[in-house]
């Protein structure tokens, strides 16, 4: 199969999250294609494996996007659709370098599940793997390397109030809620940093009432981003201190990342990119992905790399161009090259050692 080809397949299978059973199949059937022994884990994940041995090189994809699906067509030059960026590109672009992979040691590509709601696919990988290289397949362009991401923390205040006459002097529970609201936006004003990475910034996704007889309830869904140093667990500790009394529900979290931009994945990929005749950009994201939950539970040297304008993600207008995609192939292969030779030519010099690498015996939960 072509590049074209591959990318087609997999956003044809539309996969919003907790609906990617067929899309798996599909990764699996277009794996297996290029030369993969491929499976699914308990989760749902895909995961396609080429070579055998040490170091493991994993790319971490994920399969699932965003609701509303886009129809897939061909034009001038772009393949659009939904996953197009947000991100079937990367993992096709994954897939099709590593089938290539010809050296010392492994690849393996996942497809993760879940990453647009709660990361469940790559939350039970974590315990199950240990690789020696990580890349996440996120859209960064061509020719840019993500190192880091800003934190997150999903929540839904809940206030309880009674439903008064719309000329009554007190306060609606609604207008309770988004004075709450109010409060947390003004701390958030207060630690506005050196730049948007730096900052700490809150957005209001939601508000639902549910009324019944005399009694009415606010749902108001609240979404932190966090930067670096600032941790997840204070940003609970802060909105319960602010809200006191108030029912607080923690959906998602996960504490900010910023890699090593001298670590061998961000050289490799660099590499990678010099051998096209590019320019590396080194980019840091406003958003959050895979990359938070990753590194700090491998502790292998990591980025996040793959084709696409991340400004499209979660838009109507989802598109990659194929000749970014054929790009983008290029450097992962150079890249998964460079870091199999450099891990061979450290295990020889260490008298053959290999650090531990591949699926690790299962962990109890």
């Amino acid at each position: 199969m072509d590049e074209v080809a591959v990318l087609r397949a997999l956003v044809e299978s539309y996969s919003p999250s907790g609906q990617e059973h067929a899309a798996v199949r599909t990764f699996l059937e277009v794996a297996r294609s290029l030369g993969f022994a491929a499976h699914s884990d308990a989760a749902g994940n895909g995961i396609a494996r080429i070579g055998a041995g040490g170091p493991t090189i994993m790319f971490l994809g994920h399969i699932d996007t965003v609701e509303g699906e886009l129809p897939v067509r061909l034009e001038g030059g772009r393949l659009c659709g939904r996953g197009t960026c947000d991100a079937k590109g990367p993992l096709a672009a994954g897939l099709l370098a590593a089938s290539h992979h010809e050296g010392p040691g492994q690849v393996i590509v996942v497809g993760a599940v879940g990453e647009e709601r709660d990361s469940r696919g790559t939350r039970r990988l974590l315990p199950h793997y240990r690789p020696d290289f990580l890349i996440v397949g996120e859209p960064s362009r061509w020719d840019g390397v993500t190192i880091g991401y800003r934190g997150n923390v999903s929540l839904i205040l809940r206030f309880e109030g009674e439903r008064a006459h719309l000329s009554a002097p007190t306060p609606t529970t609604v207008e309770a809620g988004l004075a709450v609201v109010d409060r947390l936006r003004r701390v958030c004003d207060d630690r506005a940093g050196t730049s948007p990475f730096r900052s700490l910034t809150m957005k209001v996704h939601s508000i639902n009432t549910i009324r019944s007889s005399g009694q009415e309830r606010v749902e108001i869904g609240l979404n932190f981003r966090l930067p670096p140093g600032l941790h997840a667990a204070d940003i609970e500790d802060l909105v319960r201190e602010r809200a006191a009394g108030v029912e607080c529900e923690v959906v998602d979290r996960s504490d900010a990342v910023e890699v090593d931009p001298r670590n061998d994945v961000v050289r490799a990929i660099c590499t990678g990119i010099r051998s096209l005749e590019g320019q590396p950009t080194l980019v840091r994201k406003l958003g959050t992905s895979d990359l938070n939950l990753a590194v700090p539970a491998w502790g292998c040297p990591s980025a996040a790399y793959g084709p696409g304008d991340s400004h499209l993600d979660h838009t109507d207008a989802e598109n990659l161009e194929v000749d970014e995609l054929r790009r983008s192939i290029g450097v992962l292969r150079a890249a998964f090259s460079v870091l199999a030779r450099n891990r061979r030519v450290e295990a020889t010099a260490n008298g053959g050692a290999t650090p531990s690498a591949g699926p690790i015996a299962p962990t109890a939960t």
